[in-house]
């Protein structure tokens, strides 16, 4: 017996269009969003219009995760 509760079928799926969206924003403005969470939810509040809250964060938060992975990358140059 296999019981499926609400969205746990397209996990998957929706995850991989979070990244894919994400990743897009970030290429195409990289500028715009930053490694705080709370000041990239105000820039997709302006840039896009989404109806989903939890939609919104969790773009909000994967960007967060690009940008701090990108900024770790980074060599540190010593002064």
């Amino acid at each position: 017996m296999v019981i499926i509760l609400a969205g746990e079928s397209m996990g998957n799926i929706r995850t991989a269009q979070i990244k894919n969206v994400s990743e897009r924003l970030v290429t195409a403005f990289p500028d715009k969003f930053t490694d705080s969470f709370e000041q990239n939810k105000k820039v997709l509040d302006e840039m896009l219009k989404v109806h989903s809250k939890i939609i919104r964060n969790k773009v909000a938060g994967y960007i967060t995760h690009i940008i701090q992975k990108q900024g770790s990358s980074k060599p540190v140059k010593k002064k």
